[in-house]
């Protein structure tokens, strides 16, 4: 690989090291209602927002199921909402090609994607939806969902504050516009602008007709296209107005977007490690964490370039040149556009996977079995920085579970800074970590002996077993990306795919609510000599372990019978 596109990695890796410091000073500030440059633009809008939901409630604390059933609640009758405007988009506004309203099945599919931050797509964005539908269906809840992982990631920091007020973890209303107005709806504006000079359409036609130089003439579909873009990174979403998504030209048009959509996937839910550190006034605990996430992604980052640029033998079987020369990049380019190449490629699709975001650039279902592989491990992982707020709360799992193993080590009572963990957090914990691996596995186990779901593969063996595993981690980690040679709009996939998405989304939230609950509650201790630190370096290295440990011990056979015996069949010269 050209030195050039290795600088281009780690000069990406740095511009959002840098960013994240200031902004997640900037989350702590918005969090904790401290004065932000931005208030007196915002403070109208907020209380017209509160008016709207009731001053009373708005201004209330809210113990952990008061502000769970809340978040439960908005989120359902968005849910229902969307799925309304799917359905009947023939009856709607700014449908200028007349679309039908979408299959009541597929959007009951579709409703639970976006409303999770998944964004799972079994349909083509182009074809299917209204500008209406674009608007209000997709581009909305992308504001929404990502709202809502944030604030329950910063309900659960406030039960670890020192000085918390008891049960109280805030108000779910003040906390879900305050973070939409003061973060997602400025920066959104603000890069949507650069998007359009970038070349995204941003418009409400539908289409244009353009005549080629074959003489004939081509439909190309049109929409407000930079704006839905600009959220679906800095959100994490990644569904895409185009089938294509990040590929498609009209999505990313130039190398300046294409830096800037992988920045703002990082951005977010880097800085919500570091405004952890700064409301449990403890920083150093902050970069702690920001390291274990930071050395996972450094860890599978170079097995993607690696694999990718290395390609297959059957490509050089083939006659194709896999070494990279000055006149063209080598390697594995099926899937690839040329324009970005293998590094801007690999880059892109592990940090949408480690990230959770599930926008790509490029085909995940053209990578080598081991290029591919670290997006199968982001996803059920779900740690490497995660979404946002959420992947956030998986590591914090993790860190739990070190707590609680490390004092048995060591024979003291597990605290975690400065709360005990017993038994009834270690339950809860070891709940939401189980639930991750059963709504992957047991699906994936199913459709792969289920004749009704053999059906919908387009590849069969060991690559149609990973394309059907995918979908299932996807889902889970409400991710949303896909190896797209499975044909997803069937009414077993989106029946078990929007189940999946449900249960990897909502219980491990109820469930890390609760432990916030429950260590809200009990008294701060302070730090002894006999306290174990959990912002040490050693600690650090303890937390890596047991992610990779329990991940390992969890997935490794799943993983064995996709990605890993299609490598060595691939050695074999074995094709699918």
């Amino acid at each position: 690989m050209a030195l050039q596109s290795i600088l281009q990695i780690i000069v990406t890796l740095l511009i959002g090291l840098l960013i994240s410091i200031p902004v997640g000073r900037y989350l702590a500030r918005v969090v904790t209602d401290q004065k932000t440059l931005l208030d007196p633009a915002f403070d109208p809008l907020d209380n017209f927002i509160y008016r709207l939901i009731g001053r009373q409630i708005c201004r209330q604390g809210m113990p952990w199921k008061t502000y769970t059933i809340h978040m439960l609640l908005t989120n359902l009758m968005m849910a229902v909402l969307i799925y309304l405007v799917l359905v009947f988009q023939d009856y709607l506004p700014l449908n200028p090609l007349h679309f039908g309203g979408m299959d009541p099945l597929l959007a009951f599919n579709t409703a639970i994607s976006f409303i999770t931050n998944t964004d799972w797509q079994a349909y083509s964005g182009e074809t299917t939806l209204s500008n209406f539908s674009q608007m209000a269906a997709i581009t909305f809840p992308m504001f929404t969902s990502a709202a809502t992982g944030f604030v329950v990631a910063m309900a659960f920091i406030r039960a670890f504050t020192p000085g918390r007020n008891g049960a109280d973890l805030g108000n779910f209303y003040r906390d879900l516009v305050r973070f939409t107005t003061r973060v997602l709806m400025p920066a959104a504006f603000l890069l949507a602008v650069l998007s359009i000079q970038q070349g995204e359409p941003q418009t409400l036609d539908a289409a244009v007709t353009a005549h080629t130089i074959a003489g004939k003439e081509q439909t190309i579909a049109l929409g407000p296209v930079a704006s839905l873009e600009t959220i679906k990174h800095l959100g994490t979403n990644g569904g895409g107005f185009f089938n294509a998504n990040a590929a498609h030209p009209y999505e990313n048009p130039t190398a300046i977007t294409n830096l800037a959509q992988t920045l703002l996937m990082i951005i977010l839910p880097a800085s919500i490690v570091l405004c952890f550190g700064y409301m449990i006034g403890n920083r150093r605990q902050g970069w702690m964490l920001y390291a274990v996430m930071g050395a996972l992604l450094l860890l599978f980052l170079p097995i993607t370039i690696w694999a990718e640029q290395a390609g297959t033998a059957s490509l050089t079987q083939a006659g194709i040149e896999t070494t990279a020369t000055a006149t063209q990049p080598g390697g594995n380019m099926e899937g690839k556009e040329v324009r970005f190449g293998i590094a801007q490629s690999g880059l892109f699709n592990t940090v949408t996977t480690s990230f959770t975001t599930g926008s790509v650039n490029s085909m995940f279902d053209s990578f080598t079995p081991l290029g591919a592989m670290p997006a199968f491990v982001g996803m059920m992982l779900q740690c490497i920085f995660g979404g946002k707020g959420v992947g956030f709360l998986a590591a914090l799992v993790y860190g739990i579970v070190a707590v609680f193993v490390a004092g048995l080590m060591v024979g003291r009572t597990p605290e975690f800074l400065g709360k005990k963990i017993e038994k009834p957090e270690i339950v809860l914990v070891s709940l939401t970590l189980l639930i991750h691996p059963l709504v992957i596995l047991t699906p994936t186990a199913w459709s792969v002996v289920a004749p009704y779901a053999l059906a919908s593969m387009g590849n069969g063996g060991i690559h149609g077993y990973s394309e059907v595993l995918f979908a299932f981690a996807t889902s889970a980690a409400n991710n949303g990306s896909a190896f797209a040679g499975l044909n997803a709009n069937t009414t077993w996939y989106n029946l078990a795919t929007a189940f999946v998405i449900l249960i990897g989304r909502y219980p491990p939230i109820i469930f890390m609510m609760a432990v916030a609950g429950s260590v809200a509650a009990k008294p701060t201790s302070p730090a002894t000599t006999g306290t174990l630190r959990t912002d040490t370096p050693l600690f650090a290295v303890f937390w890596f372990g047991v992610i990779l440990i329990v991940g390992a011990l969890t997935f490794v056979p799943a993983l064995a019978l996709g990605p890993v015996a299609e490598y060595f069949a691939m050695r074999a010269h074995l094709l699918f």
